[in-house]
């Protein structure tokens, strides 16, 4: 990990496309930075990325579930009458 100290209105370059900035900082403990990111990058603080995280795996665990269900109950026949060329559209 890469520590850096800044002072306010200084700023912190990642790659070309990445800039962070100090903007303020109170009580000594609480810095308030800015982020310039392209907005195809996703930026959040990490407590949500962690939630979104979770949820993603929630969504990802039902949805295997789903399938798997729906593929136990599939026997491999299929109910196709064109396949048998019995065709009923006289």
């Amino acid at each position: 990990m890469l520590v850096l100290r800044r002072k306010i209105g200084q700023a912190i370059q990642i790659n070309d496309d990445i800039r962070i900035v100090i903007q303020d900082i109170q009580n000594e403990h609480i810095v308030r930075i800015g982020i310039e990111a392209p907005s195809e990058i996703p930026v959040h603080r990490m407590e949500i990325y962690n939630l979104i995280q979770e949820e993603n795996k929630a969504a990802g665990g039902a949805a295997a579930l789903t399938w798997l269900q729906g593929a136990a109950r599939y026997d491999g026949s299929s109910d196709d009458s064109s396949k048998n060329g019995d065709n009923n559209d006289e």
